[in-house]
């Protein structure tokens, strides 16, 4: 796996002025370039088709006195009773503006919330998540008392505002009434409805697909647990028709790589497909219909960059990132973009 040392200097600390005003580092036919952002347009084609994520993003943080709790996402259906309504949740320990992960915690322990709601262990899921309930729901209580997930990394509180995308949907009649992400889908975060709209005048095609992500501790290196998607159908039809005619599609982000590869057939064909995925893209299985991939930069030995490494190769991916290092390129959700075209 890519491993290489991340100066602190490297990461990015606030939003950029811009949306679109971050850099964007190209590897295609042409070799590895340096770009703006806004010359997206210029890096496809007329026919390349961009799938994007339509999650918007939850204030999935609840901070008390000595702890904050990242709510990550509700367990699939199969993994609890459904009438418990137990989500996973990361307890942190804050120090200062930041926050650490930590390790206390026990089955039966409870913490009150503002707002006067109560959230009670249940069980350990993976040895950083609880499933934990809460004697109120959870979306609604969030949207009252919690604010955006933030890292040590980033300096100060932002608005929610902050950490939506142009495509996010507040309430999308996707998965289920649990709509909305723990973390921004960061890569369609430099998006602008301007620049979308030079890219569908240039003939560039837009398609929708919802994954609801979870909590991604960047001090963690682990695989990601099941989330939830919808594929549409009309998704899906134009991804085979695009294929079909020889065009290029794009992912706006690892997300919409994992739905998109959960939701091909036996036969090669996207199907219109939603649920629970917990699909892992390794080097070794490779990608099905992803010909390109649009992606922030990711932290080292972060699983993310078996991802990538399927998309791009090894070679590449490693000169990719030695350029990003060289030319002081900023990692995290407020960061610099990498444009990955096999």
């Amino acid at each position: 796996m890519l491993d290489f040392a991340l100066p602190s200097g490297l990461e990015a600390h606030e939003p950029p002025e811009k949306r679109d005003g971050v850099r964007l580092l190209a590897a295609t036919a042409d070799g590895v370039t340096h770009h703006r952002f806004t010359a997206l347009p210029d890096l496809l084609r007329p026919g390349d088709l961009l799938v994007v994520n339509t999650s918007a993003t939850l204030p999935a943080a609840v901070r008390l006195d000595r702890l904050a709790l990242h709510f990550s996402g509700p367990l699939p259906p199969a993994s609890r009773d459904p009438a418990d309504g137990s989500w996973l949740v990361e307890l942190r320990l804050r120090t200062g503006e930041a926050t650490v992960p930590y390790t206390g915690g026990r089955p039966g322990e409870w913490f009150p919330l503002p707002g006067g709601a109560t959230l009670t262990l249940l069980a350990r899921h993976t040895p950083r998540l609880w499933r934990a309930r809460l004697d109120t729901d959870v979306v609604p209580y969030l949207r009252r008392h919690g604010v955006p997930i933030r890292y040590g990394y980033v300096r100060r509180d932002w608005p929610l505002s902050a950490y939506q995308t142009v495509f996010g949907v507040p309430d999308p009649a996707g998965p289920g009434p649990e709509s909305g992400s723990a973390e921004m889908p960061s890569a369609g975060r430099p998006f602008t409805a301007e620049l979308v709209t030079r890219l569908v005048t240039h003939g560039v095609l837009m398609a929708p697909l919802t994954l609801h992500t979870g909590v991604a501790s960047p001090e963690k290196d682990e695989p990601p647990y099941a989330e939830q998607y919808d594929v549409p159908a009309a998704t899906a039809a134009l991804v085979n028709h695009v294929r079909w005619e020889n065009g290029r599609v794009i992912a706006i982000g690892t997300t919409v790589v994992r739905a998109l590869e959960t939701a091909v057939a036996e036969d090669g064909f996207v199907r219109a497909s939603r649920g629970w995925t917990s699909h892992v893209v390794t080097p070794s299985e490779g990608v099905r219909v992803v010909d390109g991939l649009l992606t922030g930069l990711h932290e080292p030995r972060s699983s993310h960059l078996r991802m990538l490494t399927a998309v791009a190769g090894t070679e590449l991916l490693e000169r990719v990132y030695a350029e990003a290092l060289e030319h002081a390129y900023t990692w995290h959700e407020f960061g610099d973009l990498n444009l990955l075209i096999r």
